[in-house]
């Protein structure tokens, strides 16, 4: 059984209907102690970052977050808060992983911001989640601020910069784009975290 946090991020619909078409049984709530019960989380995100922290702190759900042993998947905005801080509204975030999330410059090599639309993602390390997934795949990223690249990026993108798309440490996995919006490709990774990781 999954668990998706619930705490007001725009995408939870959309991440609940990939889950309905591989038939994957889950549930939404933003209580620590039902979210217990789940077999892997999956934490999806949109917006900003300091509303979401503020969130989850209210539910309760900021200390439980930092100590999940289950499987974790952070989508989006939930994979960087999983880092210790971003230059967004300079927030403090998880402390899961080390670094800070900076963002887009302005005048990036004449790129728009955000960056929004398919791109592609450079596999670094072999990883549960990208099983039979070739690197090079496209998948659907829309996001202002980049996670940088440390020793716990796994994948990474170019947009006029390279930063870090996909990350793992221990049991914690993070994508920067949004799988249940990435077609088949997306449906595969999320069905690679289901039923490998």
């Amino acid at each position: 059984m999954i668990g998706i946090v619930g705490y007001g991020a725009g995408n939870i619909r959309s991440v609940s209907n990939a889950l309905k078409i591989l038939n994957v049984e889950h549930f939404v709530s933003n209580n620590p102690k039902e979210l217990e019960k789940a077999d892997k989380i999956i934490f999806p995100g949109v917006g900003e970052a300091r509303s979401a922290m503020e969130c989850l702190a209210k539910s309760g759900l900021t200390e439980w977050l930092k100590n999940v042993k289950v499987p974790f998947l952070g989508i989006c905005l939930g994979m960087q808060l999983l880092f210790e801080r971003t230059t967004e509204r300079n927030t403090n975030c998880l402390g899961v992983i080390k670094g800070t999330n900076e963002k887009f410059p302005e005048r990036n090599h004449g790129l728009k911001v955000p960056h929004m639309g398919w791109n592609d993602v450079e596999i670094l390390v072999n990883c549960p989640i990208f099983h039979d997934i070739k690197s090079g795949e496209y998948f659907y990223f829309v996001h202002s601020y980049y996670a940088p690249i440390t020793s716990e990026t796994i994948g990474k993108t170019f947009y006029g910069i390279e930063f870090g798309s996909v990350v793992w440490h221990n049991n914690y996995y993070g994508v920067q784009f949004h799988p249940e919006k990435s077609g088949k490709i997306g449906l595969k990774l999320l069905s690679n975290f289901v039923n490998l990781c």
